[in-house]
């Protein structure tokens, strides 16, 4: 099956590579520098075709980047210098920070190795609900649950459903309809009950996936006192903070603070919004998060950094490194700035 809109967002790329447009435009809007968003980076994942493969790029790919950057004017810096020179308005010259969600335990094993090479940092933010098992990595959880079924039953709004996953067709299809069961239709606190109730009537057992997928706490203390390393939050639970009560996002924003200084000795500075798109950060969590007393916080929003954002770091965009776009080609046009209004109708300083 073709993702029509990842074809769509392939043809404008190459359209604004091979015409010329990007290298022209990129001293115009190329920004002062860029946040790279990671997830995953393994040469072996566990599986090659998944619907998440998105999630996944190679440690190869990660070392091409590198180099390619490198070798166009970009400085790889920690995101505290990252801070400091958005205020200075990037009179430093160009620069990149590297950021890496949930704490894939390859982070440390497969990506560590490649920046040690380059002497470039990144900020893992870690969420302990997910370290502790408390929360399921549900995106997976549902891919395992659609792959080892030919039909499925669960219960949505009231109804007895019957989702057919006889084919690779139609488990793409179930996927994508439980995932917006999941994240849009079961209220947020209800979700790992949701998941555990679709497991068990599917005689799906949980937990048996990868054990090593994330981190554990001993790997993320050996992790955080690396001198590349910066520890940031990601709420408790990787909730979606939108779709929370005041009184508990907050919670997810600010005890998180206390829960990583007890477990790892440090209290972060820097914070991740899960998901980070409009559905799940708007003014009202980016003021949570000013208010928890971190420096800066990042969005999932597409986008390079410009001057500007200084005002706005509680609500910082970045250029998503994965699996769809694992070219170099395709990142050089996306850093080219080219890409950011046309992803943002119209917007050349992306916020929320």
């Amino acid at each position: 099956m073709i993702d029509g809109g990842e074809a769509i967002r392939k043809l404008a790329l190459n359209l604004a590579r091979y015409s010329g447009l990007a290298p022209l435009a990129r001293p115009f809007v190329g920004g002062i520098g860029a946040i790279l968003m990671l997830h995953r980076v393994t040469a072996t994942p566990e599986k090659p075709n998944s619907v998440n493969r998105h999630l996944n790029i190679a440690p190869a790919f990660l070392d091409r980047l590198i180099v390619d950057m490198k070798g166009r004017g970009y400085t790889f810096v920690s995101f505290d210098e990252a801070i400091e020179r958005i205020k200075m308005g990037g009179k430093a010259g160009q620069f990149a920070t590297i950021t890496a969600d949930d704490a894939y335990r390859d982070n440390m094993t497969e990506a560590l190795p490649v920046l040690e090479k380059h002497g470039a940092p990144v900020t893992i933010y870690v969420a302990p609900g997910l370290i502790d098992g408390a929360v399921d990595l549900w995106w997976d959880v549902i891919e395992d649950i659609v792959d080892t079924s030919s039909r499925l039953t669960l219960t949505m709004a009231g109804k007895h459903r019957v989702i057919d996953c006889s084919t690779r067709g139609r488990k793409i299809q179930a996927v994508a309809r439980l995932n917006a069961w999941l994240t849009m239709e079961v209220p947020e606190e209800e979700q790992g009950a949701a998941l555990r109730e679709l497991a068990r009537s599917n005689a799906y057992e949980l937990g048996k996936g990868s054990p090593c997928t994330l981190m554990n706490w001993d790997e993320l203390r050996a992790t955080a006192a690396h001198p590349l390393v910066t520890i940031g939050a990601h709420t408790v639970n990787h909730r979606n903070l939108k779709r929370l009560s005041e009184a508990d996002a907050r919670h997810e924003i600010g005890d998180v603070r206390r829960i990583l200084e007890e477990r790892l000795g440090e209290e972060p500075r820097h914070f991740a919004y899960p998901y980070g798109y409009a559905s799940a950060v708007r003014c009202r969590e980016v003021g949570f998060a000013r208010d928890a007393g971190y420096v800066s916080a990042v969005t999932t929003r597409h986008g390079v950094l410009r001057a500007e954002h200084a005002g706005f770091l509680h609500a910082l965009p970045r250029i998503s490194v994965n699996g769809r776009y694992q070219s170099v080609a395709h990142i050089q046009t996306m850093l080219s700035g080219i890409t950011t209004p046309l992803a943002n109708a119209g917007k050349m300083v992306v916020t929320i």
